[in-house]
């Protein structure tokens, strides 16, 4: 319904006329009033008003994709890289379900989304019907909040409501489901003013007993989580660094809360193996947890003792668990926290800490990275010299994303970051298919930086059918693929547990042609020696482009061997 037809409602009580709209204008006028620009999603019947409403928008841009899949794993990217929530749309049924691992994918990784549903007439839902299910029962487990609109009015509080939840610590998914016969209803109802908080600060003693647990240790260390991406957290987490030179070691999808090149940056941890960063954890007489969340990196791989001090500091307080067990904990805006130990260091000074190990492990890791630079092989490219040449052609802001997959191991270990979210690794659900359709979306939230997504070729084509999209977008992306015929990432675990591997090969298409018949440029390399150059011309080719090459997996077992390998002693 244009505004222009719309009736005029006279409040006798005020004397005010307002306007009296459907409830799908409502809607959509609620989420312009949010701040929402963005919309990924597959609409359907159920959902034709609110579609109707959307066009309308002035403000609001819907992004059709090709699977509901691809328009979650969208609209994840959106959240993670702008902190704001982008929408993920889908009917009733079964675009609900294919809605449903994005979704969760969101949630666990703690990114802003709105889930929007159609939903058959409520006057069927109560019995056998075409397509109906219970929807917000199956999305409950894998979002902060689900609810259906069953009165019209109470949309703007709805709204409302699943924003400030959505962008809330520890943000996440909000799923809201419109019934067609209440889209239709006509209401006088007005969106609500959004009036942001600020989070609250930790208590100032409790700051100052961690503040004495830093004073007494000698080898302390930082493991950075997820949280400590956020903006103003990487910020206090620098300046708290550079004064005290306390070492950094990031979960996968905590990279560039600190700069690679800084000398505290003690790179990443999170395989399933103990690395050689991991003596600077059994070396610690502290270990300081800054936005960690247990489903990035349990602590029985890195306190198997359960003898660990531990130090938390979070928006939250810790999840329980035996082997995370804090001695005290820092609850409260973690920039704010991080501050006010700042504060603390400026007055009283820097303790003599001791850091030697630290360092020791730096350059174990950095000569890892740097042993295939020059790598030379035909036919198949090692791991290592892939990263390392995708790393040279990469600036410090562009943006590298990593599907699910044994080439996530490699990415998470050898691809360190100059920035906050520059590296992008699903690590709390993992769901293969995130690659693709995520570059799309990071490239429209940064058009002015060079996009690579790396996959598998199991998982590129999961979401293969987003291609069209990124061709209608224009979006100029580049995504290589790592080709081993196989799911490599599995084989590389049961290889390990087992001695051998069940049979997980499969048959791939023509990539070149894959490309040409989609309107993707298409490079396929198989010399070593000329993968970076090939990276940065894809990279500078207007429209998407495919980098495909054969990996050299062999590498994941005599990786496992090195780390099996490494000498404890400390």
């Amino acid at each position: 319904m244009c505004e222009s037809d719309q009736a005029r409602y006279n409040d006798s009580s005020t004397g005010i006329w307002w306007n009296v709209m459907k409830a799908s204008d409502l809607m959509v006028k609620c989420l312009e009033a949010e701040g929402i620009e963005y919309i990924f999603g597959v609409p359907g019947e159920e959902n034709a008003d609110f579609m109707m409403s959307l066009e309308e928008s002035k403000t609001i841009r819907f992004i059709l994709t090709r699977h509901e899949q691809g328009a979650a794993f969208m609209a994840e990217i959106y959240g993670r890289l702008t902190g704001n929530p982008a929408g993920a749309l889908g009917t009733l049924g079964p675009g609900a379900t294919n809605l449903i691992t994005g979704v969760a994918d969101s949630n666990m990784d703690r990114a802003p989304m709105l889930v929007l549903t159609g939903q058959g007439s409520t006057d069927r839902l109560h019995k056998e019907s075409h397509q109906i299910m219970d929807v917000v029962s199956m999305f409950k487990p894998v979002t902060k909040w689900a609810t259906t609109i069953l009165n019209a009015d109470t949309i703007p509080e709805i709204i409302r409501k699943a924003v400030r939840l959505a962008r809330t610590e520890k943000p996440g998914a909000v799923h809201i489901e419109l019934p067609e016969d209440v889209a239709t209803v006509e209401t006088n109802a007005k969106p609500m003013s959004p009036r942001r908080f600020r989070r609250s600060v930790p208590d100032s003693k409790i700051v100052d007993q961690a503040f004495d647990m830093l004073r007494q240790a000698k080898h302390p260390v930082i493991i950075a989580g997820n949280g400590c991406i956020r903006r103003r957290a990487s910020k206090q987490l620098r300046l708290l660094c550079e004064k005290t030179g306390i070492g950094v070691i990031s979960t996968f999808m905590a990279k560039g809360c600190v700069d690679m090149d800084a000398d505290y940056c003690l790179y990443t941890v999170g395989l399933g193996s103990r690395d050689r960063v991991s003596k600077a954890i059994d070396a610690a007489d502290l270990i300081i947890t800054l936005g960690f969340d247990m489903v990035e990196y349990h602590p029985q791989l890195w306190n198997p003792n359960k003898d660990n001090r531990i130090l938390h500091a979070d928006f939250l307080p810790a999840e329980i668990d035996a082997h995370y067990h804090p001695e005290t904990e820092i609850i409260g805006d973690l920039a704010h926290a991080l501050w006010m130990l700042n504060e603390r260091f400026d007055e009283h000074g820097i303790p003599d800490f001791d850091f030697s190990l630290q360092r020791k492990c730096r350059a174990e890791m950095a000569a890892d990275f740097a042993e295939y630079k020059d790598d030379s092989t035909e036919g198949t490219i090692r791991p290592q010299k892939a990263i390392w040449d995708a790393r040279q052609v990469m600036g410090p802001h562009d943006i590298l994303l990593s599907d699910v997959g044994a080439h996530k191991m490699w990415i998470a270990r050898h691809y360190q970051c100059h920035e906050p979210n520059t590296c992008l690794i699903p690590n709390g659900f993992c769901s293969m298919g995130f690659a693709l359709p995520g570059a799309i979306a990071a490239g429209i939230v940064h058009p002015d930086r060079r996009i690579l997504a790396i996959a598998g070729d199991a998982g590129f084509l999961m979401n293969v059918q987003e291609m069209e999209t990124a061709v209608r977008l224009g979006s100029n992306i580049v995504v290589m693929v790592w080709e081993d015929h196989a799911y490599g990432l599995i084989a590389w675990k049961q290889q390990t547990h087992f001695g051998r591997h069940t049979d997980l090969t499969f048959g791939n298409p023509d990539w070149m042609m894959l490309a040409q018949s989609f309107g993707w440029n298409g490079h396929y390399v198989d010399n070593s020696s000329d993968l970076a150059g090939s990276l940065a011309a894809a990279l500078d080719e207007q429209g998407p482009s495919l980098v495909v090459i054969p990996i050299d997996y062999r590498e994941n077992q005599l990786l496992t061997r090195k780390l099996g390998e490494i000498e404890w002693t400390l």
